[in-house]
């Protein structure tokens, strides 16, 4: 019977196993051809280490990927995502190309990472604006609402680097599966608050929570769209939006009550979107 294969006694191929011919001069090889290196770099870009092996980020380290990922939001803000190479990123934060390929590997973990990072921003900040009161809550959904209107330089910026990723996620499947979910939480939101004054009594009779959230969030959206490229003014969009809020909460008796006296015109009807 043939003899099993004994295992190589000297260095061997990382990849393959295969035994190595021990270097002529300098540091011994670690593979035995570029091939099975070629193998190895993409095993390890596909295959991050687990989070236990990676080293904490530190506070100078937090602070640097916030440089780099508002340089991407001011490039795609003023020029589309497809501008946003890491060369221009890096130029754009002031810091070496290779100071950005340190915090972030490729152009799809930069953009990924841009993009938690600005939703975290953006929820942050609204919480200081939106008021939470629940004894109103046609004023509170009305303020979520304005979230997505460039009502202000930050919400402007936000809206644009929104679209600009939108335009990328049409062509990026990696980029729209992470897009995409990231966006979810807003129809969740707007439907939550619709049936919660619904089921107060405090809506019109017969609603659906869900299909009047995604009116509300894909009209105002679209009507922020338009803001930006000047087809319409605030006013405009803040009378529509208020149009169907009032068809939402047609049912509250406090909104009804408070209708004589505000915004009201010659016929004693309330004029949309005043007050």
């Amino acid at each position: 019977m043939r003899d099993e294969k004994e295992p190589a006694a000297g260095p061997v191929c990382r990849m393959c196993r295969a035994a190595l011919a021990p270097p002529l001069r300098g540091r011994p090889a670690l593979y035995c051809s570029r091939s099975c290196q070629a193998k190895a770099y993409r095993r390890r870009k596909q295959t991050p280490a687990p989070a236990a092996e990676r080293p904490a980020t530190t506070g100078a380290q937090a602070r640097r990927r916030r440089q780099v990922a508002e340089a991407l939001w001011r490039i795609a803000a003023e020029r589309g995502l497809h501008a946003a190479s890491l060369r221009e990123v890096a130029a754009e934060a002031g810091v070496s190309l290779r100071a950005v390929q340190y915090h972030f590997e490729s152009k799809h973990q930069l953009l990924v990472a841009a993009l938690h990072m600005l939703h975290e921003e953006n929820e942050r900040i609204a919480r200081t604006r939106v008021p939470h009161d629940p004894a109103d809550p046609r004023a509170l959904l009305r303020a979520v609402l304005e979230e997505f209107l460039p009502v202000d330089a930050q919400r402007a910026t936000a809206l644009r680097v929104f679209a600009a990723y939108y335009a990328r996620s049409l062509t990026d499947p990696a980029l729209a599966e992470v897009f995409l979910a990231a966006e979810a939480p807003l129809e969740r939101l707007v439907a939550d608050l619709i049936g919660a004054a619904q089921a107060a009594g405090r809506t019109a009779p017969g609603l659906d929570a869900w299909h009047e959230a995604d009116l509300l969030v894909s009209g105002a959206v679209g009507l922020g769209g338009d803001v930006l490229h000047q087809r319409r003014t605030l006013d405009d969009v803040r009378r529509t939006l208020d149009y169907h809020l009032d068809k939402i909460f047609a049912g509250d008796p406090a909104h009804t009550a408070r209708v004589p006296g505000e915004g009201a015109g010659e016929d004693g009807q309330r004029v949309a979107g005043s007050g």
